[in-house]
């Protein structure tokens, strides 16, 4: 080929582009990345999609989205806790949810539900009047399960007995996939929570605190000049301190 035949090179010739992006490494309008495959940024549409060669799979995920949803199944209790006077009539009821574990604190009771509760609580005071003679302790802990409800009692020395009906369930959330700290972690309490084991001794210690702080609010009460014994607690400050212990301990 003469002289004239030749092709001019132009100034950015391959051996002058890679002198200034250095070897391995491409660059243009787009900014720079490693080219340790093959791999071209191509325009459809407006858009910049990935080019890889089948080799570098982890090259794929690079482009890809950078989060992912995922199913994650989260344990919960409901509690349906109810105060019983002497003559074994109800004094006070309330419905609340588990607040911990970032628990909204909303009760998960189905409309049949709700009707079988008073009839669960009601039978179990059979229960409580046989265990209450058999120990010297106000909290009588888990004394009664029906299917997946359980029964926790606590005594006044009144004979005014405390009852909380727990029930777990289990719900599905959508969680997005982070690092592996943060899935074992999520794991690991999750399996320690209180929903996840109604009977654990972590569970059996925050209703034994819930029940003692209920207790005490319940002493306020009690001695005030207006109430008589064995007469309904409609005070919106008594259900209030309930709530507050419940979001505090369960």
């Amino acid at each position: 080929m003469s002289v004239a035949q030749q092709p001019i090179a132009s100034e950015e010739g391959p051996e002058k582009f890679q002198k200034r992006a250095g070897p391995g490494r491409c660059t243009s309008h787009l900014g720079t990345h490693t080219d340790r495959t093959p791999a071209l940024l191509i325009a459809d549409g407006g858009r910049i999609a990935p080019r890889h060669s089948n080799n570098n799979s982890s090259a794929t995920t690079s482009y890809a989205l950078q989060a992912t949803t995922n199913e994650r199944r989260e344990a919960t209790m409901s509690y349906y806790f109810v105060i019983v006077g002497t003559q074994d009539n109800p004094l006070f009821e309330y419905e609340f949810g588990t607040s911990k574990q970032g628990g909204d604190g909303q009760a998960r009771f189905g409309e049949q539900a709700r009707h079988m509760n008073q009839f669960i609580v009601h039978s179990s005071l059979d229960i409580v009047e046989e265990v209450q003679w058999g120990t010297g302790q106000m909290y009588l802990k888990c004394v009664d399960k029906v299917f997946n409800n359980y029964v926790s009692c606590f005594m006044t020395g009144a004979n005014v007995k405390f009852l909380l009906l727990h029930q777990p369930t289990t719900t599905t959330a959508a969680a997005t996939i982070g690092s592996s700290a943060t899935r074992s972690s999520s794991g690991s309490s999750a399996a320690t929570s209180i929903g996840a084991n109604p009977t654990s001794p972590q569970t059996e210690e925050a209703v034994r605190s819930f029940m003692l702080e209920v207790y005490e609010s319940w002493v306020k009460t009690v001695m005030s000049p207006f109430y008589r014994v064995n007469m309904e607690v409609r005070s919106p400050v008594f259900r209030q301190r309930v709530a507050a212990a419940g979001r505090k301990y369960l």
